[in-house]
């Protein structure tokens, strides 16, 4: 193992050391393709330089194992993440709202969720409002347009994200889900609607992609770019 002040060398990775200070929030691990014993060493690594944990699309066996070495981490079993932080700050003023249009987008949603916590954002949740029952949607309003930027996940057709973006004034970051029939080509149906959106103010991340969605969010919600 190498080590230098901007970067840990355990070999099969470079553990950057140096990401928080860059860029307002430690590496993050995504786990598939990754061995239990990958994931732990790079996990160590994080962890004895006092930053944060937060591991993407975790398997519940792999948590397990990790759990035995780092006893504080916990784990969101819908999102598949699991996460220690050494504190939870609320850094950021506004409110991030994360809004799903049915029950199944809501693993997702958590994702972006759990992103948006540990990154010190103060956040509300709006499940199942889809466009199939638009007066679900409606009789949130008041909340919906007290929000600093709002993610919307959704799947099927994913029309929910144009809709919620024509009721506000914040931006809105889309998030395609893999969720729907044959013709929804897991996910690419949705991704393609949300990215033709005819709404100003609409930005769109990777199908299933919570976490980019939430780590995005954290960066608009950001007191630095507010200048408060």
């Amino acid at each position: 193992m190498k080590k230098n002040r901007s970067f840990c060398d355990l070999g099969f990775a470079k553990v950057d050391l140096e990401r928080q200070k860059r860029r307002g929030f430690a590496e993050v691990i995504y786990c598939p393709g990754k061995t239990k014993i990958q994931i732990k060493q790079i996990s160590g690594q994080l962890l004895k330089n006092k930053q944060p944990l937060l591991l993407t699309k975790l398997e519940r066996g792999t948590f397990i194992y990790l759990k035995k070495s780092f006893p504080k981490l916990r784990y969101n079993v819908l999102a598949k993440i699991g996460y220690l932080a050494h504190k939870q700050n609320f850094l950021a003023k506004g409110l991030v709202l994360v809004i799903c249009a049915g029950t199944s987008d809501i693993p997702i949603a958590e994702e972006a969720a759990v992103t948006l916590g540990i990154m010190g954002n103060r956040i509300e949740k709006l499940y199942d409002v889809g466009v199939a029952g638009v007066h679900r949607l409606m009789k949130h309003i008041g909340l919906i347009r007290k929000a600093r930027v709002i993610i919307v996940v959704a799947g099927m057709e994913g029309a929910l994200a144009s809709l919620v973006s024509g009721l506000v004034s914040c931006p809105v970051i889309a998030v395609p889900t893999s969720c729907g029939y044959g013709a929804n080509f897991g996910g690419l149906s949705a991704l393609l609607t949300m990215l033709n959106s005819c709404s100003a103010g609409v930005s769109v991340v990777n199908i299933d992609n919570g976490f980019g969605a939430g780590y995005f969010a954290s960066l608009v919600n950001s007191p630095i770019v507010h200048g408060s």
